[in-house]
Order: structure tokens, then sequence, then C-alpha cells
């Protein structure tokens, strides 16, 4: 698969594709006219003796010192040290991948007045597997990513360290080991390489895949979970959510439908009217989620194919401007978002768990195990879901609503968006284990139906947790059990299944709803 850049149209599915999976990345030849004429320009106005922020003038609070254009080139080197600040572990590899990617978008947009060759440069380290060691702190997400892309940009230079076939080594060692000549810097290159917010929206936009998929396992865990306490369907029917038309509510209700379509497990009706909350509003509470990763993914689409950079160079119309398109806030507001949709998400799935484990609430054995007593079945196994839950509450704390002013309060607003990402790192880490244990439970409950059949989906759901993790009879070691559940949702192979039964689970986005009449 090859990924063409043209500063407009890449996509989270291609960002996904070059980080993960290695795609090659080009640049569109109208691109690269693109850029030529906003280089042209800036070369221009240098040779008329303008003053240019960060090329011909100083950066931050030292905008107002002009240099000469002959130290231009050692200013931008200088820029990338003073820039490369960062601590804490090494960024994961598919996130440096992608923001090196999104850099590339940006610089192929054609407004930063860099040459073409520096792009090349880019490119060939991202085909090549070049991976700069980029630390995951130190950005406060404003005036751009400036630690982490200056960490990147010192490996362009053939300095720093990069990870080359999994060894971390210089960075001189990593591009002449992987062929790639090193850059050299000229006007606004260096600011060129850094002023924007690539690292964090490159999480961001991983996090959105990766939410995506959760959620299509979130809706599957709820499911087993409704068919294995024998929920009231008429709750999911049609009418209901008709009438109430946000897109979430609908697609969740409509997938609940089908993925305990036939079972013989909920034919077994209890004779009750309705049933608790976290039951009867599985679609009003998780539909929301679903609608907040559309309203994500459209913010984080628009930042990834936008000219993320400062000063910005517009070469047909013979205008510059510094200005602060690199500022973050638009990222860390909606990871923000996402990070309470995601736990929520958890909290819905904790308490699902809580009611098959709780023989009042459920009609099965207490904690899903015979032998009261001497056996405490999984019990302790929701101790984690909860553990997991309260946690993610502490990590949905905004990062977006801190600011700390930096540079002698020239910089005196910053988006804290790094951190927004990290939380949300972590919190879907949380997520896919709360939902293992919900679908590990849902699964030993349907031990105790008589013998009678799960729904298409939940069934096939179920048949492939079978297939690693055994009946519990008697106790056992339970983290294995999890672990393995844990990580068929991290990768896909339950929603695979289940998918492969009964068709594509639908998202927000696939629902085409009727407007609510409206009386004037």
């Amino acid at each position: 698969m090859e990924v063409v850049l043209d500063g407009n149209s890449l996509s989270i599915e291609q960002i996904r594709a070059v980080a993960r999976q290695k795609a090659t990345v080009s640049v569109a030849p109208q691109a690269r006219v693109k850029m030529q004429g906003s280089r042209d320009f800036i070369e221009r106005s240098v040779a008329e003796g303008a003053a240019i922020y960060g090329v011909t003038t100083g950066i931050g609070e030292f905008a107002r010192i002009q240099i000469s254009p002959e130290q231009s080139a050692e200013l931008q080197r200088r820029i990338i040290y003073s820039h490369s600040a960062g601590t804490g572990d090494p960024q994961p590899e598919d996130v440096v991948r992608a923001g090196m990617l999104l850099r590339a978008n940006v610089l192929a947009k054609g407004y930063s007045g860099v040459r073409l060759s520096l792009l090349d440069t880019v490119l060939e380290m991202l085909n090549k597997g070049v991976v700069p060691f980029i630390n995951e702190k130190g950005s406060v997400g404003t005036s751009g990513d400036l630690s982490p892309l200056s960490q990147f940009a010192e490996v362009a230079l053939g300095e720093g360290r990069a990870f080359y076939k999994g060894e971390l080594v210089s960075g001189a060692q990593a591009m002449k080991q992987a062929g790639v000549k090193p850059t050299d810097l000229t006007y606004k290159e260096g600011l060129g390489l850094i002023n924007g917010s690539q690292v964090m929206t490159a999480g961001a936009a991983l996090l959105v895949y990766d939410a995506e998929r959760i959620l299509k396992n979130a809706l599957i865990a709820s499911a087993m979970a409704l068919d294995a306490l024998r929920a009231v369907q008429r709750a999911y029917y049609p009418p209901v959510h008709r009438v109430r038309p946000f897109r979430g509510q609908n697609a969740v209700a409509g997938n609940l439908l089908r993925l305990f379509a036939d079972s013989e497990i909920m034919a077994n009706s209890t004779g009750r009217v309705q049933d608790g909350y976290s039951m009867r509003c599985t679609p009003q509470i998780l539909g929301p989620s679903f609608d907040t990763l559309e309203y994500v993914r459209g913010i984080v689409n628009t930042e990834v194919n936008s000219a993320a950079d400062n000063p910005l160079f517009f070469g047909e119309e013979g205008e510059y401007f510094a200005a602060g398109n690199f500022h973050g806030q638009a990222i860390a507001m909606v990871v923000d978002f996402l990070c309470i949709a995601m736990s929520e998400v958890a909290n819905l799935s904790e308490r699902h768990t809580n009611r098959m484990l709780n023989p009042v609430l459920s009609g099965l054995p207490d904690f899903l195990v015979e032998g009261k007593g001497l056996n405490s079945g999984l019990m302790v196994a929701q101790y984690t879901a909860a553990a997991l839950v309260s946690e993610n509450k502490v990590l949905s704390h905004p990062a977006s609503v801190d600011s700390i002013s930096v540079s002698a309060d020239q910089e005196d607003h910053v988006s804290m968006g790094p951190i927004a990402v990290r939380k949300c790192t972590e919190i879907l880490k949380n997520v896919r284990t709360v939902l293992a244990i919900e679908m590990m439970s849902a699964a030993q409950a349907f031990e105790f139906h008589e013998g009678r059949r799960p729904g298409k989906g939940t069934g096939a759901a179920y048949d492939v947790i079978r297939s690693k993790v055994p009946r519990l009879v008697d106790d056992r070691v339970l983290y294995p059990d999890i672990e393995h559940i844990r990580l068929m949702v991290e990768d896909c192979t339950i929603l695979d299944a289940v998918e492969a039964e009964i068709g594509p689970l639908l998202l927000s986005r696939d629902m085409d709803l009727p407007k609510p009449n409206v009386k004037v």
C-alpha cells in the first residue's frame, strides 16, 4: 500500500497503515508545485530584507531581535538544539511514525516555505524505517509539539538518537545504515519541522482508530451480558429509539438486537416488564460514546489536513503571516472528551459484570460458580474491573483546562494536549481489560442456562472465548483468563468472529435517520 500526500486528504486509516503496517509514502505532484511556490516567495522576501518571524528574527520572546540572512541557517539549527528538552520514556514507535507522517503532510500542504528536499528526507526516513527516539514528556501542546518534533528533527540532521531495525543507535548511525542522507537547514526549516501539533495529533488519530474497535467490542460485551441476564428485549426495539433520533443510540439498539437474535436464553422469559438502568438504558449510555467518537474523528481529520505551522507563506498571494495555527487546543479538548466517553464505556461494563455476579440480581449462582463457600468464582475479577474504572475516573479530569505560561509570558496560554493523549491511551488499555472481564463473566453465565444457546452474535463470541478460556468449575488463577480475552479484544479476534456471523456492526456514521417531524 502507498499513501500519497497532498496536504488535504490524509485519513486516519492511512495514518494507521503507515504507523503500524509500514505502508510507503510519497508526495503528490501538485503538492510539490504548491511547496515550490511557497519556497520561492520566502526566498524573495529574504532577499528584499523583510523581517520575518523565525527566519530573519529570533523566536518566541526574541522575535523582537532581527538577524541577518547569513545567520538564518545557524538559527534554524540552534532552534532544534534548544528545543530538544524532553524527558521520560520513549514515545511508542507507531506514534513517532504517525507524527513524522503528519508533519510531512503539513509541509506538503505548501504553506511552510521549506524546500522540497527537506520533505523528501522526512519521507525517506519513514520509508526506510528510521524511527527517532522521542521522549514522551515535555510538550505543552502549544507552539506545536516543540520538544518531541525537535528530537525528530535532530535525526533528520544526522544527530540525536533513533531506532533502526529495533536497535537504539545514534541518529548518524541510523541514517547511514538506512542509506538516508541527512539534511541541512536554511530559512524557516528548523521551525518548519517543529512548529505544529503533529505528535499529539498522531496520538489522537491512533486513539480514534483504536476507540472505534473498542466500542464495537463493548457492543458485544454488553449484548453477552444482556443475553445472560435475560434482559427484556422491548427496551431495544426500534420505535423506542426512532423517537429519540440520536445516531449513536439508534446504532447501539439495532446492533444489540442483531447480536442476541435467536437467543434461546432470552426466549426463556423472566416475566419482568423492565430491567435496571444499566441494562435497560444500554443504548442511551453507550450511544453518546459512539456519537462522541464521530465528533472527535471529525476534529482530528481536520487538524491532520491543516496548515498547523507558523509563520505561513502564501506564494500565490505574495503574503506572509505570523499567527497561531500551531496551537493544539482543538485536539486537546476533543481528546479530553474522548477520555470521558471511553471511561463511560468501562463504567457500564463493570455494572453489567456486577449484575451477573450478584445472585440477587441475576438469578444465577453466586459469583458464577458452584460450590458456594469453597469456591469464590469470579468475585475478585470484578474487583479488578472496579479498580480500573475508578482509575479511569481520575484520568478523565481534563488536561485542557490547565495552562501554564511559558517563554516569558509570550506564550501565555497552552493546551496540554499531549497529557490528554497519554491519559486517553491509559484509559483505553483499562477499558479493554474491563470489557474482557465482562465477556469472561457472560461466557461463564451462559453455562448456567440449562443448555440453551445464546444469540447468533453472542454465541459466536462465546465460542471464540471458549477456544481459549474453558468453563470455570473450581477456582483457578484468573489473570491468565483475563489476559487471553483482553488480547482477543485488542486484536479484534472476537469482533471478527461476530461480524463474520452477523455482518458489520454499525457506528453512528452508518445510521441514516429520518428527522423527527417538527410542527411550527
